[in-house]
C-alpha cells in the first residue's frame, strides 16, 4: 500500500462515514462502471485475437493505477471488472446499439442517483469528487477496502477506514471530581 493511497483513503473516509452512504457506493460504483464500459463493447478489436473490445483496452490505465495503490486491493477490482466486462459483453450480444445506449443512460442515472442519495440524504454533504476529482477514481478501492475489512482482512486499512472514536467521555463535574461514585457503563 502506497502512503498516497494511505493520504486519500484517509482523505476519502471523511466524506463516507455513513454506512448506508457506503451501501449506496456499492451499487452506484457498480452501475456507473457499466455504463462507463457498455458502449465502448460495442466495438470489437478483431486484429487483436478477437474477443478484445474498446472497453477491455480502455479500462487497462485505471486497473494498473489501482494495482499499484495496493496490489491485493487492485486485483479483486481486476477479478469485478473482468466479471463487469463480461456482463457488458452479453448485454451488447443481446441489445441493439441504440438499446445499449439506452441501458447505458439507465445505469447513469441510477448511479449518479445511488452516489447523490448517498451524500445528500445519509451524509448531508457533497461528494468528496467535488473537493477533490481524483476520489472519482479512489470509490472503488474504498469500497473493495471495506469488504476487505468486512472478511476480516486487511487490518491496516481498518484503522484508516474505522478509526477509534475519539476518548470523550461525559465530562467529569467538580462535583464528581470529589469523590461522589460516576456510573460505570
Amino acid at each position: 500500500m502506497t502512503g498516497y493511497f494511505k493520504r486519500q483513503l484517509a482523505d476519502y473516509v471523511e466524506y463516507h462515514r455513513d454506512p448506508r452512504n457506503c451501501a449506496m457506493h456499492v451499487f452506484g460504483i457498480l452501475f456507473l462502471f457499466l455504463a462507463a464500459v457498455l458502449p465502448l463493447s460495442l466495438w470489437r478489436l478483431d486484429t487483436l485475437g478477437g474477443g478484445i473490445t474498446a472497453a477491455s483496452i480502455m479500462v487497462l490505465p485505471v486497473l494498473i493505477y489501482w494495482c499499484f495503490l495496493d496490489a491485493g486491493i487492485g486485483a479483486a477490482i481486476v477479478g469485478v471488472a473482468v466479471a463487469l466486462l463480461s456482463t457488458a459483453g452479453v448485454i451488447v450480444n443481446y441489445a441493439s446499439a441504440a438499446g445499449v445506449w439506452a441501458i447505458s443512460a439507465v445505469f447513469i442515472l441510477l448511479g449518479v442517483g445511488f452516489q447523490l442519495v448517498g451524500h445528500r440524504v445519509f451524509e448531508r454533504r457533497q461528494p468528496a469528487l467535488v473537493d477533490n476529482p481524483a476520489h472519482l477514481l479512489l470509490g472503488p478501492m474504498f469500497v473493495m477496502a471495506k469488504l476487505f475489512i468486512a472478511l476480516g482482512y486487511r487490518r491496516n486499512l481498518a484503522t484508516i477506514i474505522n478509526p477509534a472514536p475519539p476518548l470523550h467521555g461525559p465530562s467529569v463535574s467538580s462535583e464528581d471530581r470529589q469523590g461522589k461514585q460516576l456510573p460505570r457503563s
